[in-house]
């Protein structure tokens, strides 16, 4: 393809550089956890060529120490290719393939080793041995995927679900006006509100946990059509056995690569399951916010803690900023989870050609969604007030409360106390008391808003 010229002081190299100059798209880049992930890949590569004894035991051990250093994050700094690129992530395949031959070539030079072996390793003939982009990007995602589930999603999650039931417990006492509509409706408990929120969280965290086993299947070892063509036999499962002895993870080989690698079914799967954990969080911040409105037109049911001034002209004002942040993220997740639906429509024949553009976004929602709940449940849920008087006062006055006389005196009736007691502006037990022949005794019982909450 003719000259390309590399910066000297590059551990990349021209298929590198090439697709450098070929993509300036967005100048976003593949994110930290991918980069480790095709780190942790190479190495086990590396080792079980060793083991079985297709490559040079220097070769192996420079190269094992080489894509160590890529995993910890040691040369993030030469891996500039832009996510969208060519759909298969070859140029992001080479890259690492290319920066951890250099600097396994290096490492021998270091230790005097080179001279008896040839010295140079190869980036396809060694570093990629046994392997193509079309395994290994799958198989990339797949293992991102996990590690930041396991480390960066179900961990905040989980902190939400106990937060939101800590605070459920506490304001068990607290009944207040439910709401359907926006409208008045009969009485609630807060902490029955908040066991709603609980059981969400609750549910994204056994949804999401229960994809696990799927996104734990890995392609490598498929090589280029899913044929396993130039690696030998067993490959790709002991590649997953080293992959799951270093993370603790049950990965294994997939069981039909040409499903694998064409169709990016499971990611589909976890993203949407991502959209739905999204959906069930916007839910929470919007209770949230309408209970926290005012503080002095609106429902002012709550405060929210005050964490940073919410206006540059008025004075004192303090608004919803945490909850307004995870609606944001949120959404996000909702519109990645578009462009991951669509990406896996391009699985034409024995490839989908979108997988950087379905890794980028898959993880993105990952990130966004498990430091949302975070945030959700450390600086929202964990410290709001709630304004008891108010709350009470409001409760008492609803009347809504009337369909509690619903099996006594009838829809109709009950329905005409409703409307006197709007129209003229009094408490429903007052018009009650002269519209029906209830004792005080029976309107105290029948319309006692904490008997309205209990489940009969």
């Amino acid at each position: 393809m003719g000259e390309v010229r590399v910066p000297a002081d590059a551990l990349y190299a021209a298929q590198t550089q090439r697709a450098i100059e070929n993509f300036p798209v967005s100048g976003v880049r593949f994110p930290r956890v991918f980069i480790r992930s095709l780190g942790m890949i190479k190495e086990a590569c590396a080792e079980v060529h060793a083991e079985m004894g297709l490559l040079e035991k220097a070769y192996a051990d420079a190269i094992i120490r080489a894509s160590q250093e890529v995993a910890e994050g040691r040369w993030d700094d030469q891996f500039p290719l832009d996510v969208f690129q060519t759909g298969s992530g070859t140029s992001t395949n080479m890259n690492a393939n290319e920066v951890i031959a250099t600097r396994a070539t290096q490492l021998l030079r270091e230790a005097g080793q080179e001279s008896g072996i040839g010295g140079k390793v190869h980036p396809n003939d060694h570093v990629n041995r046994s392997q193509s982009s079309n395994d290994v990007i799958p198989t990339a995602l797949h293992l991102s995927a996990c590690l930041l589930i396991n480390e960066l999603l179900l961990p905040p999650l989980l902190r939400l679900s106990e937060t939101i039931g800590r605070r459920e417990a506490e304001l068990w006492d607290v009944i207040k006006t439910g709401r359907t509509h926006l409208m008045d409706a009969v009485p609630i408990r807060m902490g029955q509100e908040l066991s709603g929120w609980r059981h969400q969280v609750s549910q994204s965290i056994e949804r999401i946990s229960a994809c696990m086993p799927r996104l734990l299947r890995l392609t490598i070892g498929g090589t280029a059509v899913g044929t396993g063509l130039n690696a030998p036999p067993g490959f790709g499962g002991r590649v997953c056995a080293k992959l799951a002895c270093r993370t603790g993870l049950a990965f294994s080989e997939t069981e039909n690569h040409f499903a694998s690698q064409a169709s990016m079914d499971t990611a589909v799967e976890l993203s949407g399951l991502l959209k739905a954990s999204a959906t069930g969080l916007m839910k929470i911040t919007h209770d949230l916010r309408l209970m926290n409105s005012g503080p002095v037109t609106g429902f002012a049911e709550i405060s929210l803690p005050a964490v940073q001034p919410g206006s540059s002209i008025m004075p004192g004002k303090v608004n919803p900023v945490i909850c307004e942040a995870v609606s944001m993220a949120c959404s996000q997740v909702i519109g990645n989870d578009t462009a991951i639906t669509i990406g896996n429509l391009y699985g034409y024949f024995e490839l989908n050609v979108m997988l950087p553009l379905i890794a980028r976004n898959l993880l993105e929602s990952i990130v966004l969604l498990g430091n949302s709940a975070g945030l959700l449940a450390d600086k929202a849920v964990s410290g709001f007030t709630v304004h008891r008087d108010r709350i009470r006062e409001h409760t008492g006055r609803n009347p809504i409360l009337a369909t509690a006389l619903d099996p006594v005196i009838g829809y109709d009736r009950a329905a005409e106390i409703v409307k006197k007691a709007y129209a003229e502006g009094r408490p429903i037990r007052d018009v009650a008391r002269q519209l029906t022949d209830l004792s005080e005794e029976e309107l105290d019982q029948l319309l006692d808003p904490g008997r309205m909450t209990d489940r009969s």
